[in-house]
Formats: C-alpha cells, structure tokens, sequence
C-alpha cells in the first residue's frame, strides 16, 4: 500500500515499491537483466518484428502487396527465433529476450508454436495479467524479459 502524504499525494518510492511487489511472484529479478521487460520495449520488439516480415514477404511477392504472406512469414520467424535462439530480431534490437519460468531451459519448439499462434490472434497478447504477461505468456509459462 503506497504511502499518502497529509496533501494526499503518495510518494513516489511507495509507488516504485509497490510496482516492484507486483512483479515478485515469478522469482525473477525486479530490475536489471532477467527482469520482466516493460510493455514499451516488448510493443517496440513487436512492431520491428512486424516490419522485418513484411519487407521479407515483399521481397518474395515484389511487385503485389504481401498481404498474407507478411503474416505467414511473421509466423516463421518468431517460431524459429524463439526456439532456437529464444528472441526474434525485434527482440535482440531492443534488448530482450524470452525464457520460461517453470524451469531454467529453453523455450523450445512446441511452446515457441503455440505462443506465436496465441500472439498472432491479438486479443491473448493484450490480456494481461498484474505482472503484465499476456495470457499468451501464461499458458506457455514463458516471460519477456530484459537481456
């Protein structure tokens, strides 16, 4: 509970406080590398990953537009990445990368497919839960989390 001070403001280490015990239930670090990545670096990552795929099936559909391509190619990329080096570009430009939290190995490839499915519908990704993971991130027990 943030303190309040008599102008009833509350003060700002009480907030930071309070922010750091929300996001302690996952035993992972509250700051600093391993520590859940914030929602602007992970929409950042999202967005570059986007971008990545789109020029991707441009250059396969050159002169079209790529349509559903981009997103069968978005798809390809973020299984692959994930699984195999567990981060997409987009993450590796923002700094960050994904792991599990059930155990300390890698995400692997069964996760990797059912978390960008879940992604690639939206509405997973934008539920979140009180540490900011998207349901996405919680049926497959894996983290965004700072590199």
């Amino acid at each position: 509970m943030p303190n309040v001070t008599p102008g009833g403001q509350a003060t700002l280490k009480a907030v930071e406080q309070t922010a750091e015990e929300t996001r302690t239930d996952l035993d992972l670090p509250t700051a600093g590398s391993g520590s859940l990545a914030p929602s602007g670096r992970r929409a950042g990552a999202f967005v570059l990953d986007l971008i990545l795929s789109i020029l991707v099936a441009s250059a396969f559909t050159a002169p079209h537009l790529p349509r559903n391509v981009s997103l069968v190619v978005f798809g390809l990329e973020y299984v692959f990445f994930s699984a195999l080096l567990g981060q997409t570009p987009g993450m590796w430009i923002c700094r960050l990368r994904l792991t599990r939290i059930d155990r300390p190995r890698p995400v692997g490839l069964v996760r990797s497919i059912v978390r960008t499915v879940l992604l690639i519908l939206l509405i997973p990704a934008l539920v979140m839960d009180r540490n900011g993971r998207g349901v996405h991130d919680r049926l497959t027990q894996t983290a965004v989390v700072r590199a």
